[in-house]
């Protein structure tokens, strides 16, 4: 359990926090296998402590707010591979346990708990394109279960992160009711509109008037699209924003690996609080370096 202060009440008072960078790219520097439909989940059963240790690396780098290794593992995940749901309630509460031990070698660094879209579930892309042919009832019955495992386990937030769709979004924030836990919505964006085409002023609008929303905004996006939807977030909200985008490589699926060059300028970070983002950080192909560059561009 922290004792830290709430996060909302720190990013109420116009704070701006760190967040970490990619997971998935930090565990495969330290020689993780990641080629799993559990992705970097799969690593809460068979190798935690390479997980605790890549959390460990963006503390170092000056990472405030860590988000778990749970962004893939869900019931049905664990259950493709076996694991029952006694085990698999265990290893989700092991994500936030993991990064609560990483963050103590830090100073007030905090934990989100990270909870994926249904599309993460399926391991087939369609995270990033939405529209499932589930409603927002059978979604929300979705989210609910793993979303009430990690709010057991008191992190200091629940970031549902990489949401394509605001029909999900509203079904993540249904589940996340009653939690008790403060919750941070990110969607993954192309431009001003979601990965499912909506409009991302009316997406963002779906947070507006929840106390349990505590920062609104895009992570998993390209570096470019950040400027226009923290000044869309916090207008549709007027709540702090959160941004963490990609690193601005591009992920080829035929070849299966990323192609380009970085776009992400640490020095940005600087406009995007200016605008309103609260909690900055990265997502895919961010490492502790970059993450270290934000730090100091925010703390100078």
């Amino acid at each position: 359990m922290s004792t830290l202060a709430p996060l909302g009440q720190v990013l109420a008072s116009g704070t701006t926090l760190v967040l970490d960078g990619g997971l998935s790219n930090q565990l495969a520097d330290q020689g993780c296998d990641l080629s799993d439909a559990l992705w970097s989940a799969r690593l809460l059963a068979d190798a935690p402590g390479q997980i605790e240790a890549a959390h460990a690396a963006y503390v170092r780098a000056g990472a405030q707010v860590l988000i778990t290794a749970s962004y893939q593992a869900t019931y049905e995940g664990f259950a493709h591979r076996g694991t029952d749901r006694a085990e698999a309630a265990r290893l989700l509460r092991s994500s936030v346990e993991l990064a609560r031990r990483a963050a103590a070698g830090g100073t007030d660094v905090r934990v989100a708990a990270s909870v994926g879209p249904y599309g993460a579930m399926l391991a087939d892309g369609s995270e990033y394109r939405g529209r499932y042919g589930r409603s927002v009832r059978e979604l929300a019955a979705f989210h609910r279960p793993r979303i009430e495992t990690l709010a057991e386990a008191a992190p200091d937030a629940l970031a549902l992160e990489t949401v394509p769709d605001a029909d999900e979004a509203e079904a993540m924030l249904r589940a996340a009711e009653g939690t008790g836990v403060p919750v941070w919505l990110s969607y993954t964006v192309d431009g001003e509109r979601t990965r499912a085409g909506q409009p991302l002023a009316e997406a963002f609008a779906v947070a507006a008037g929840r106390p349990e929303v505590v920062a609104v905004g895009v992570n998993c996006c390209a570096p470019a699209d950040v400027d226009a939807a923290v000044e869309l977030a916090a207008a549709a909200t007027g709540k702090p924003v959160v941004a963490y985008p990609n690193s601005g490589e591009r992920w080829d699926p035929d070849a299966r690996a990323w192609t380009g060059g970085t776009s992400l300028d640490p020095a940005r970070a600087v406009s995007w609080r200016a605008s309103g983002a609260r909690l900055i950080g990265g997502c895919c192909r961010v490492g502790p370096p970059v993450i270290a560059a934000l730090a100091q561009a925010l703390h100078t």
